[in-house]
C-alpha cells in the first residue's frame, strides 16, 4: 500500500464535480459519472485521453506517492495531516487556467502562487518522516539519467524529483497529447471546464489518498479543511 497526500477540492466542489466527469471517475467514491458532452470528442476519445490521469484521481501532487516508514504507521499520519491541516490558512489564487506541460494538460493557477508554492514546501518537508526511503529499483524508475542535478538531489532526499525549487502546481487532465491532437482535446478541456476555470479560487483543503495494492486505482481516504478543527470527511475506507 502507498500514500499519498495531495491537493484535492472538496468532494462536493464544483470542479470536483466537473473533474470527476471529465476524467471518468470520482477517488471519493469509486463511482464513474457520465462522461461530459462535449463538441470536439467523443466519450472514447475522452476515455483515451484521461487513461492515465484517471487510475490517480483529479489533484495537485504536494507529497508524491510513498511507502510508509518502518517506524509509522497510517493512523499517524492520518492524524498529522489533520493537524497540519488545522494549522494552515487557505490560500487564495486569482484563477485556475488549463495549460499544457510536458505534452499533458493540466490546471495551474493563473499567475505566480508563492504562498502555494511555500505551503507545497512545507508538506514535503513535514511528512518526510513518514516515508520509507526509495529503493534503488524505485530510483531507477524514476528515469534519473533525464533528470537535471537539482531534481535528481530531491529525488534522493525527498523521495520526488519536482519539489521545492522544482515544484509547479498542476491538477493533470489527460495523459500526454500530440501535437495533432492537442487543438481538438484543448478545446474539449475549455468547452468542459468553462463553468470554473478563470474564476478566483482557493486551495482549502488537504487529502490523504491511498494506492491500495500496486497498479490499483488510488482513493481518498480522508480530506481535511485547511483552517478548520473539525472539518474531517472520510468518505472511503480502504482497510
Amino acid at each position: 500500500m502507498r500514500y499519498a497526500i495531495y491537493y484535492t477540492p472538496g468532494q462536493n466542489d464544483p470542479l470536483t464535480r466537473l473533474a470527476a466527469s471529465w476524467l471518468g471517475r470520482d477517488p471519493f467514491t469509486g463511482a464513474q459519472p457520465p462522461l461530459p458532452p462535449v463538441k470536439q470528442l467523443s466519450p472514447a476519445e475522452i476515455a483515451y485521453h484521461t487513461a492515465s490521469a484517471r487510475r490517480y484521481g483529479f489533484h495537485a501532487t504536494l507529497k508524491a506517492p510513498f511507502n510508509l516508514a518502518a517506524n509509522a504507521t497510517e493512523a499517524e499520519l492520518d492524524h498529522a495531516i489533520a493537524s497540519f491541516a488545522a494549522g494552515a490558512e487557505p490560500i487564495l489564487l486569482s484563477k485556475f487556467v488549463p495549460a499544457r506541460l510536458d505534452g499533458f494538460l493540466a490546471l495551474v493557477p493563473g499567475g505566480p502562487a508563492p504562498d502555494l508554492d511555500r505551503f507545497a514546501g512545507e508538506v514535503v518537508s513535514v511528512f518526510d518522516r513518514f516515508r520509507a526511503p526509495l529503493s534503488d529499483a524505485e530510483v531507477k524508475r524514476r528515469n534519473p539519467e533525464a533528470l537535471s542535478p537539482g531534481e535528481f538531489r530531491n529525488l534522493l532526499q525527498w523521495g520526488y524529483p519536482y519539489v521545492f525549487e522544482s515544484f509547479r502546481f498542476h491538477m493533470t487532465l489527460t495523459g500526454r497529447v500530440t501535437d495533432d491532437d492537442l487543438p481538438r482535446v484543448r478545446a474539449a478541456v475549455d468547452e468542459a471546464f468553462a463553468g470554473v476555470v478563470g474564476r478566483p479560487a482557493t486551495i482549502d483543503g488537504l487529502a490523504l489518498f491511498i494506492e491500495p495494492e500496486p497498479g490499483a486505482p488510488f482513493v481518498v481516504k480522508s480530506w481535511y479543511g485547511l483552517g478548520r478543527r473539525h472539518d474531517r470527511n472520510t468518505d472511503r475506507k480502504t482497510a
